[in-house]
């Protein structure tokens, strides 16, 4: 009997309809049902998974392999015993949820014949909501590495691995572990493997989030995925050295699965339970928290690993519920460096370091954006001139002296949507800011709130309000929102007989714009309005003068 390239596992357990799917994306692949053996194990479902395995082992005898074994409680023993009886030269794993791309199995094959590769990983994308980090994807490659590439934040099991390094390390499933199983299993795969590529240029999978979101990931409560998490670092510690790599790894467990533990719910939490969970992110953070994985980690996540390594579980619970009630604290900017005030921001009962809560090499458009909001517009006229003075609260405290307000002509980039700000490039110019500028503490101490004096030029012009403040030695060029806020009237201004229009306006993105223009517009001489019709291709009309004598008249 010929072997097959490819054996696809599915561990099952109440999966339908979507295992309907799952099963039809399988059959359909174009690699071809003689390069293809399925191997599913049925974890005692309830359902109708298990008759639905059944109906087609006996339509594709020759190919779909049907185990039905007593519930485990976890897709690793399923896993495992399909691992016992798959012949395949490579095996593939899919949730019986989940589904492929009709060509995903050929191009995954061919690229580990291609390449001889012991892993490959094919696109992976989210449907119903359900994330999938992307950064692996960006381009194909022959061969990265799990330490100096996005593989670290891509660990499921769904993945193509040469069956032979699969047997050679006895790789299987940690059956114990009710959620992330499959980390220690593709972990260790990666480690050993000597060649891991990527198919970034076709969809290979899709990964479903049912709409009960009653995948097993969604329904593990903190505790278990506490644990599972510890096993998971302490597993991975002992096949890869103490260092960068090691590091290059345990972030992503730091950033996701340990700051999930600590997110928007936390607060809510019986307070006992509370303190379990701190206590067991504080053995983590005691034993694998290195100075490379903190200073990696975004401000946000850092500051609360931080705290619940300290055990100061009232001062997180304050720092997530103040965040998802007022939006980001303020910076404390202090010449080149500046830091995310924090509850807890040197508390000397905490005796944190300054490091934990400063702005390490991150980008801040997002969070200064969502801390600055506009206090008040108006006129000022004296004479034929005309001022707009306004008061824009920023969420920065220190040193703030080069906040400023300017008008901007054009739209802000594309990038720069999203976050609603953006940081101005390095070694940008600007022109010296045109008005009077001042500032002062926000009555609620979050802030600073800048009281700007900007006179209006006589043109025709739409003009963006922008903040420009620096932070952390960078410059960051923020639109003053006015969604909300009352605009102060049209005023007409300039002289008598050459009047202009104001106008402060906001525009469909909820920015502020000032709209100047001449009420009146001079008409033009003869001469000029020949020139105008003569380039657009019109021949200037006579006049009855002009005619010659002889023309009639009618």
């Amino acid at each position: 009997m010929t072997t097959p390239d490819v054996s696809v596992i599915v561990a099952v357990y109440n999966t339908m309809p979507y295992l309907t799917e799952c099963l039809n994306s399988l059959i359909g692949q174009s690699i071809g049902l003689g390069r293809l053996e399925i191997v599913a194990v049925d974890d005692g479902s309830t359902d109708d998974s298990g008759r639905e395995l059944d109906r087609f082992a006996e339509r594709y005898p020759d190919t779909v392999k049907v185990i039905h074994q007593a519930n485990s409680g976890g897709p690793a023993a399923p896993s495992n015993r399909a691992l016992d009886v798959a012949t395949g030269r490579y095996v593939y794993f899919i949730g019986s949820d989940d589904h492929l791309g009709e060509e995903a199995l050929e191009r995954m094959v061919a690229a580990a014949d291609e390449h001889g590769s012991d892993v490959v990983v094919g696109k992976m994308v989210g449907t119903n909501g359900r994330y999938v980090h992307q950064a692996l994807y960006k381009e194909n490659a022959a061969d990265v590495s799990l330490y100096d590439s996005a593989l670290p934040w891509t660990l499921a099991n769904t993945k193509l691995f040469r069956r032979e390094l699969v047997e050679q390390h006895k790789l299987r499933f940690p059956e114990h572990l009710p959620v992330g199983s499959d980390q220690p299993f593709t972990i260790e795969a990666c480690v050993r493997a000597k060649k891991i590529s990527v198919v970034a240029d076709y969809t290979c999978y899709y990964a479903v989030k049912r709409g009960d979101a009653s995948n097993i990931t969604y329904r593990a409560d903190h505790l278990a995925r506490l644990r599972c998490t510890a096993e998971i670092m302490d597993f991975t510690a002992g096949i890869v050295e103490e260092g960068p790599q090691r590091d290059a790894v345990l972030r992503r467990h730091f950033t996701w699965e340990l700051a999930k533990l600590i997110q928007d719910d936390f607060p809510a939490l019986d307070r006992e339970l509370r303190r379990e969970i701190c206590a067991g992110v504080a053995r983590l953070a005691d034993t694998y928290f290195t100075d490379g994985i903190r200073d990696a980690m975004d401000v946000k996540r850092r500051v609360r690993i931080c705290l619940a390594q300290a055990g100061a579980v009232d001062e997180l619970c304050e720092a997530i519920t103040s965040e998802k009630q007022h939006g980001a604290p303020p910076f404390v900017v202090e010449g080149d460096r500046a830091y995310a005030r924090y509850p807890g921001f040197r508390d000397p009962r905490i005796g944190l370091s300054d490091r934990c809560f400063e702005l390490v090499g991150e980008a801040v458009p997002g969070r200064l954006a969502k801390g600055t909001e506009l206090l008040a517009s108006a006129w000022e006229q004296e004479g034929e001139g005309i001022t707009y003075t306004a008061s824009v609260k920023v969420g920065v405290l220190g040193d703030v002296d080069s906040a400023v307000l300017r008008f901007a002509q054009g739209a802000m980039p594309k990038s720069a949507d999203k976050p609603g700000a953006r940081k101005l490039p390095a070694g940008h110019s600007l022109a010296e800011p045109v008005g009077e500028f001042s500032t002062e503490l926000a009555e609620d101490g979050a802030g600073t709130v800048l009281h700007a004096r900007i006179p209006l030029e006589r043109r025709t012009a739409k003009l963006g309000v922008r903040l420009y403040v620096d932070v952390a030695g960078a410059t960051y060029e923020i639109p003053v929102r006015g969604k909300g806020k009352p605009m102060p009237l049209a005023r007409r201004w300039g002289a008598y007989e050459d009047p202009y229009r104001a106008s402060a306006l906001v525009n469909p993105k909820g920015r502020v714009v000032i709209d100047t223009a001449r009420m009146f517009p001079p008409k033009p001489s003869l001469a000029e309005r020949v020139k105008a019709r003569l380039a657009r291709g019109v021949r200037p009309r006579r006049s009855a003068a002009a005619k010659p004598s002889g023309a009639k008249r009618k």
